[in-house]
Formats: structure tokens, sequence, C-alpha cells
């Protein structure tokens, strides 16, 4: 026996069957009528109730896409993203007036008739034979519904959109059929709070909670009579009927809305009146989406949260399933992002390194132990306007991940040469001869067995004053480039490089590291976040932690939210805990008296660091921590086309830049007012004695890095640099150890012939 609705007469079956009959006895199309002869509309009009039964009756309904909203720790919004800009509310959450306007306008007897309005579809007929064309249409807003739901599920494949919206016979029968079901499952009121919720109103909102934020910057519980009004007869055509860009049609359309709401008694003809008088008060919100309205300059944090979250298997086996994914929305994403450190960071950027600038730069902070990125920014704001120099490269990070080819770290990677060598058993106190200039050894053991072989490829110190013997405490304070490149010879280049992937030290460019001797000088391009987070693993006592920047993430689907997996760090230990300390010791006294004494926080907050500062000064680097928090600082032109040399950064005038100099004060600013109020923990340090000597040769430098890397990969210039030291030439009592033929004071001129030269930048 066919079912009865619960308010008596023909079953949802029943009235189907006789809808299709009048239809076929009509010779016309249903529900939608716009549609010419159905004998050639794929779909013939002789089809019977048996036919119309064999349809699928699940229909599919995708979750609503919405917006995302992206957090810092503390719960304070970064940024909204969204592919369709909606907030899906209860029908509790809008207002009435909302409810009877759209139903007052859409479908008048929504209330009365089932999933086809016959009435309405007669009255269709007639109205469209009367005026030989189309003149209305009889969807219920339940069929509505069913076609929005299928505009939905196509998403934005335009193909799939004309698909769910192609006025064929066939399309209206399923539409018909889905609709049936709908309404035996969900009811009335359901099917309003989910037709309020799809529906496009214009303006990229969609759904009535978007469009009541759109124009009116309110929720849609509060919307008055006439602003329901307005809303309402936008559906019809967001186009046509745009208050913001037609007012003049949009008020003539929202007055046809308030008339139909007096007409079928929702309002008083005296109340209708009056609201026609009104003006469409628009308050209007611009739409605010994507990561370039980001607050405290995170739009690159937030870009890199939008990466992590297409790239990681933790969210969808595919990149099309993490696409639909972040596409759907209803995302709330707290991350690990620190609103003070990213504040500081900011602030720190903006006051050293104007948007103006010929060059830029960029700074990343790291939480050790954790792996958590609390502040990324740089100097060319997160857009697309080239001339205002605005980016959207983040360059900040790896190629994958939205960054570039990177830059080339110079000194900064020593203390990973030299972690390499204490954890294979040299000792701090190692003494080099540490020559001005000199050939690179050769030849150099290589991972697989091999060796690097090649003769006449020379390098220098910054300055002619810094001449050894040097031990590996002031070799390391001065960055003494000499010094780092016998270290290398002695203890190979394998233990070098996998101690930087022990610390998560790779290419930006994703390629594997070049077993060369020139690595020991920072040659090969990284990105800030790898080498903050390499630090990172220092500041920890060696325990390197991958880097994260989500905490959690909870998704709404419809109703009901869950929470999602998110990628956790893994922690490893990369060095013992007296290597650690004993680089901790080292780097300290970078800062104290070395080439980053500029860095320093102050004797109240231990910090430690390097400096780096590639050939001809195309990049300089400072990379710093204290026991709770590691940061790195870059600047440099990302083209990698201005050298900066006579060049005004920030508004100071720099005949070479150092990274000591201006990356330095940025890296010190930043992270005092990133630990602004929080604990400052000593170092854990070892005792290193100091190398005997006579007397003090003097610094020997001039607060430079040493240029760190002298030639370049591709045979580059190997002059020294200009120095203003003391007298290098004091004497040294004799070393205990060996001076290989011919490295000191070597006849070269510096011009590095091979492909191991110093790097770029």
């Amino acid at each position: 026996m066919s079912k009865k609705r619960s308010g008596g007469g023909l079953s949802p079956t029943q009235q189907a069957a006789k809808f299709l009959g009048v239809s076929v006895l009509a010779g016309a199309v249903m529900a939608g009528i716009a549609l010419p002869a159905a004998g050639a509309l794929g779909l013939a009009a002789k089809g019977s109730v048996e036919s119309f039964d064999e349809l699928p009756t699940n229909l599919k309904t995708p979750p609503l896409s919405q917006r995302t909203t992206i957090l810092d720790s503390e719960g304070g919004t970064i940024a909204t993203v969204y592919s369709r800009d909606r907030t899906v509310v209860d029908l509790k959450n809008i207002s009435p007036y909302m409810q009877k306007a759209i139903v007052a306008i859409e479908d008048s007897r929504f209330y009365q008739h089932g999933a086809v309005d016959l009435k309405g579809v007669l009255r269709a007929l007639n109205k469209n034979a009367q005026s030989g064309g189309v003149a209305q249409g009889a969807s219920t807003l339940t069929q509505q519904l069913v076609k929005n739901v299928a505009v939905e599920e196509a998403g934005d494949d335009p193909t799939k959109v004309a698909e769910a919206t192609q006025q064929t016979l066939g399309r209206k029968i399923r539409e018909l059929k889905y609709a049936i079901q709908l309404e035996e499952e969900l009811g009335k009121k359901k099917i309003l709070e989910n037709y309020l919720n799809i529906t496009f109103f214009g303006q990229q909102a969609y759904g009535v909670e978007a469009a009541a934020q759109r124009y009116f910057s309110q929720h849609a519980k509060n919307l008055n009579l006439e602003q329901s009004a307005l809303l309402a007869g936008i559906v019809q055509s967001p186009s046509r009927y745009d208050p913001v860009n037609d007012e003049a049609e949009a008020t003539k359309r929202r007055n046809t809305v308030l008339q139909r709401m007096a007409e079928v008694g929702d309002v008083s003809q005296a109340e209708a009146d009056k609201a026609k008088e009104q003006p469409l008060g628009l308050k209007v919100s611009k739409p605010k989406n994507g990561c370039i309205t980001a607050v405290k300059g995170a739009g690159f944090f937030c870009d890199y949260v939008r990466e992590v979250f297409l790239t990681d298997p933790v969210f969808g086996k595919t990149k099309e399933a993490r696409a639909k994914v972040w596409n759907q929305g209803g995302l709330t994403i707290r991350t690990t992002m620190d609103p003070q450190a990213q504040k500081s960071a900011q602030n720190s950027i903006k006051e050293h390194v104007y948007q103006s600038d010929q060059v830029a730069t960029a700074a990343t902070i790291v939480q050790p132990g954790t792996g958590k990125i609390l502040a990324m920014g740089q100097s060319r704001p997160y857009g697309i306007n080239v001339k205002k120099n605005e980016t959207t490269l983040n360059l900040s990070v790896n190629q994958d991940m939205g960054g570039g080819a990177g830059y080339q770290p110079g000194s900064t990677f020593k203390p990973i040469v030299a972690a390499a060598a204490i954890e294979g058993g040299t000792p701090a106190t190692q003494i080099y001869s540490s020559p001005y200039r000199m050939d690179y050894p050769s030849p150099v053991q290589l991972c697989d067995g091999k060796v690097w072989n090649e003769k006449g490829v020379s390098l220098t110190n910054e300055n002619e004053s810094e001449v050894g013997p040097y031990d590996m405490k002031t070799a390391t304070a001065k960055s003494v480039n000499t010094y780092y490149v016998q270290l290398i010879s002695d203890i190979g280049i394998c233990p070098v490089t996998k101690m930087a992937t022990k610390l998560g030290v790779q290419r930006a460019d994703g390629d594997k590291l070049q077993q060369r001797p020139s690595i020991a000088l920072g040659t090969q391009e990284m990105s800030p976040l790898t080498m903050a987070n390499a630090y990172a693993t220092f500041a920890s006592r060696g325990m390197y932690c991958t880097p994260v920047a989500i905490e959690s993430i909870t998704q709404r689907v419809g109703e009901k939210s869950k929470s999602l997996r998110v990628p956790k760090s893994t922690c490893s230990r990369a060095m013992s805990e007296n290597t650690a300390d004993t680089i901790n010791t080292l780097l300290k006294g970078v800062v104290e008296d070395g080439t980053g004494s500029e860095a320093g926080l102050g004797a109240g907050r231990p910090s430690a660091g390097k400096t780096g500062t590639t050939d001809e000064r195309y990049a300089a680097w400072f990379v710093g921590y204290t026991p709770n928090m590691a940061g790195a600082v870059w600047v440099g032109d990302p083209a990698h086309k201005r050298k900066m040399q006579n060049i005004t950064i920030g508004g100071v005038w720099n005949e070479k830049v150092f990274g000591g100099r201006v990356p330095g004060p940025i890296w010190r600013d930043m992270m005092s007012g990133a630990l602004e109020g929080k604990d400052a923990p000593n170092f854990n340090l070892v005792s290193i004695p100091d190398m005997p000597k006579k007397d003090d040769p003097g610094k020997g430098h001039d607060d430079g890095d040493n240029g760190d890397n002298r030639g370049n990969d591709n045979g580059g210039n190997g002059n020294g640099g200009d120095g203003n030291g003391g007298d290098g030439n004091t004497t040294f009592p004799t070393p205990t150890f060996s001076i290989p033929e011919g490295f000191i004071q070597g006849t070269t001129n510096g011009n590095g012939n091979g492909n191991n030269g110093g790097g770029r930048g």
C-alpha cells in the first residue's frame, strides 16, 4: 500500500505518478518547464512510473563547502580561507523574516505541497502557453535544493557544473526523484535550513549567514524585514539584482518580495508598504579570503600551513583527496604560531629592512625540542603587486613548500662541520695552521669510498690579517675559512653530510647535498626554516625534531564536528649531549666576542649563534638561539642579482654587508621581543682550554665573518677582503701539529678554477 504523508493526501510516489501523467498528457516538461518539445531532450516524455522508479533514490549530498579559519597558538584568527564563503547555521539562527521571505518569493505553497507543486506546474504551463515563451517556472524549494546540491558536488569544474544545470528532461526527472527522497527523509524545516545554507546570494557569498555578513555586516539571525526581503530577492538572479552594483534594480526586486509577503499573509500590507520606503541600508563587508588577509604579517605562515595540508599524506592518500578536503573547508586549524614571536619578528623586519629596498629579508623562529614553528615573516609582504615589491614566494621555506631555490648559508654551515668532527672524536682544541690563502686540500674522502681530487682550487680568509694557527674556538669566533677547510679535509665530507641529514639540513631545491669540500663554507642553498631548525637541535642538546606548523584541526560537517589527525613532530638524537654542549660553548663565544657580537641579547639572556656572508655578498645570515628559541635571519636579493656592497638597507648606508651587521641586529631585536617575559635558562657549557700563546694577536677582523665563500661552484673569484684588524704578525709557539707542504702563504692568486670554490649567495 502506498504511503501517505502525515498531512493526508497522496503519497509522494502517487504524486510523482500523477505529475508525470499530467506532464506527458500536456506534452511538456516537468518542474522547470523551460524546455522545448520533449522528444529532443535525451529522455522522452513517454517515460512511465515504472521507468521513473528505476532511477536511483540515493542522493549523495556532499558536505557544504565552508570557510576555513586558521588560528594562532592562542586561538587568535590569523586568516580565513575558503573555496566558497559559507558558514552553515541552524534554522533557529536564521531570522524568521528571512525564512518567510524566501518561501514567499520562491515557493509560497512550500508547506502545502510535497516534493512537487502540481498546481504550480499547471499554472506555469498555462502561463507559458499564453506568453508563448517561458514566463514562469515551477520548481519547488526542494527541487531547487537538489539542483544546488548537484552544483555543489560539481565544485569548480565547469564541465560538471554545466551537467548539473543543463536543461534536459532527464535531469528534471532525476531532480524530482531526489526531491521526493528529501521530502521523505528530512521534512520541511530541514529542507528550508539546507536551502538557505547552500544557496548563492552573489558577491561570493554562499548561504544566508555569509550573505548577511557581506551585505549588512551582521548575523543572519538579526536580519530585519526589509533586509530579508532584499536577500530573498537576490536568489533568482544574483547578478541582475546585485544591490552593490545596481541599487535601483535591487530595490525594485526587494519591494516585489515585500508585496508577495503581504499577499500570502506573512506581513500586513501596512508593514510591507513601510518597509518599501526604507533605503537598502547596505553595510557591505568586502570579501576577505585567503592568506593575503592574514594579520601580523603572517601571510607566508598561512600559506605554509596550506602547503602542509595539501602535501602531507596524513590528510589524504592523494593530492586530489587532500585538495577536496581543503576546498570543502569547514576547518578550524590551530597552528603553532606564537603571536608574540610573530609580532616581534615583523616589527624587527620592518625596522631594519624596508619593503622598497633593493634586497629583502626573511626570518623564522622555531622552538627547540618540539619543532614548533613560532614565527615566519619577510620584508616583502604577501601579495601580487610586483611594483610594490609584493610576492607570494615564501623566502623562508623550501621550494616544494612554496619557496624558492634557497640561498647559500655561508659560514652558518660551519657549526655543522664542527659537530660532525666533534661527534667523530676530534677535540675542540684541535689546531690548524689556517693561513690567509690556501688551496683546497686534495684528495678528500667521500661517502662512496671515492675521493674528491682536484688541484689548484683556492680560497682565502676575509682579511689578510687572519693568519693562524687557530684552535676551533677562535676559528669559530672569527669565522676562519681556511681552518674549516682543513678540518673537513681531515674528517672527510661524508661525516658532514651525514650530520647535516640528521639535522634536517637539505638543499632548498630538493637536490641531494653535493659532496665537495666547499660545503664547509656553506655553498649549497638552504632556507631559513631549515637553518633555524638545525640550530634548534644544538639548543635542545642534540635532539632534532621535524618542523611542525599545525597543532590541531577540527572539521565541521553538517551539524557535527570531528577532529582530524595532524602531522606530529618526530624527534631523534642527532648527536650526543656533549657534542651539542660543545657547539653551544663555541657559538656562545661568537656572540660574546666574535663576528656576532652585535646580535648578542645581553648578559641576562644567554644566546649563541653564527654569522654568514656569501661570496661577493649576495646573501648575509645570522642564525642563533637560546635554550628555548632558535631563529634564522637571511638578507639578500631573492633574484641573486644585487650584491650587498654600497647599498642602503632600512635607511642605513652599508659599504659592505656582513652577517653580523645587518642580519645580526634583526635577529637580536626579533628574539628580544619574542622572548620578553619568558624564562632565561642557561646553556650546559663545557670547558674548552684556550690555545697556548705568548701574545694576543688581536681580533684581526672587521666584525665580518670572513666572506665565507671565496669563488663559486663554477669557478669564482677568490680574492680576499679588506681587513682593519690588529697586527696579524704576532709570533706563536711552535704548534703541536704538522703543517702540510704549501699550506702557508700560498702563491696562488685566489682565482678558483675548479668546481668547488666558495658559494655566490
